[in-house]
């Protein structure tokens, strides 16, 4: 599935400048190929740079310009020197999409204090950082713009997440914040909360087995995972015009997972069939 660019959305887009974090794969990688595809100038960033060069080329072939740079967004340098090279290539910014996570799948009496913190630095110290870079440089420019998180925020509560949770917990309340700061700047700050989405790493990695992938299926009262694409098509509209009044927000797609499970009796979905 690809995601669906409207004429309206490549008038919108065209010529702006977006910078993707975790852009070489995955939800990340959709996001960067919808914005190209929006004619939008895209700025990839991740640890592996041939994953980013694959997303650029992929930009390239349907005729977008894209950059990738190799970043750590656990290094605030390494972060200012990433802003530094996508307005020195594209000449602005417009917008801030932080995707990059990891996570280890375990109870957090078993995560030892170097696994929390590589988690933690790259969830929610990777997003205060490449946030503050980028508004930094939007209000430089004068010019306004948007953020979001793709955070699946709902794992705060999810046990076996201890260190991804709590950081992406983070990210939301650090959201909400500096939506609040940056509002009278014109910089809009939102979260995206995917439920289980079809990608090769981290979904193939959540569902190894299709015992497992026939579990977590069974929570998804739509009866589906979600494509990457569809994901970016809701990121489109955090990033543009028709979300302009929307900032401090967390907008949930998961097929309805957080609302079918119930104490009693049947699930909504099941008692449906």
């Amino acid at each position: 599935m690809t995601s669906a660019i409207r004429e309206d959305e490549k008038s919108e887009f065209a010529g702006r400048t977006y910078l993707v974090t975790g852009g070489g794969s995955g939800i990340g990688r959709a996001v960067a190929l919808a914005l190209g595809a929006a004619e939008a100038r895209v700025v990839v960033a991740g640890r592996t740079p041939e994953k980013l060069e694959e997303t650029v080329a992929l930009i390239e072939k349907g005729g977008g310009h894209a950059l990738a740079v190799p970043t750590d967004v656990r290094d605030p340098a390494a972060v200012d020197a990433l802003v530094a090279a996508a307005v020195d290539r594209f000449g602005r910014l417009d917008g801030l999409v932080n995707n990059a996570a990891g996570n280890f799948v375990a109870p957090g009496i078993d995560i030892s204090p170097n696994g929390w913190r590589a988690v933690v630095d790259i969830v929610l110290n990777g997003s205060y950082y490449c946030t503050r870079a980028v508004a930094g440089q939007l209000r430089a420019q004068g010019t306004g713009g948007s953020a979001f998180g793709d955070r699946d925020v709902r794992l705060a509560r999810a046990s076996g997440y201890g260190p991804l949770g709590r950081s992406q917990g983070g990210v939301l309340a650090m959201t909400r914040t500096l939506a609040v700061e940056l509002a009278p700047l014109g910089i809009r700050l939102n979260c995206i909360a995917p439920g289980p989405t079809e990608t090769a790493g981290a979904g193939a990695a959540l569902w190894a087995t299709e015992e497992a992938r026939a579990e977590v299926l069974a929570t998804v009262p739509a009866g589906r995972f979600a494509d990457p694409a569809e994901i970016a098509d809701a990121s489109l509209f955090l990033l543009g015009e028709r979300a302009s009044y929307l900032t401090g927000e967390c907008l949930t797609l998961d097929g309805g997972q957080w609302l079918g499970k119930q104490v009693y009796g049947r699930t909504a979905a099941t008692a449906a069939h």
